[in-house]
């Protein structure tokens, strides 16, 4: 059992998974924050369409 703590502690697979996770989340809020802002403009650019339509 010392033997298992021991090996864990000196493994790095802990702190690759971290790095990992971290990369994911900022991924996925560059991602939302692309979203989001292609949804405003193309938001922008129906609402200039229906008011030059009326």
């Amino acid at each position: 059992m010392l033997q298992s703590i021991k090996h864990f502690l000196v493994s790095e697979d802990g702190p690759t998974a971290v790095e990992y996770a971290v990369m994911l989340a900022l991924i996925v809020i560059v991602c939302l924050t692309a979203v989001q802002a292609i949804g405003t403009n193309a938001n922008a650019k129906f609402n200039k369409v229906a008011t030059t339509l009326k």
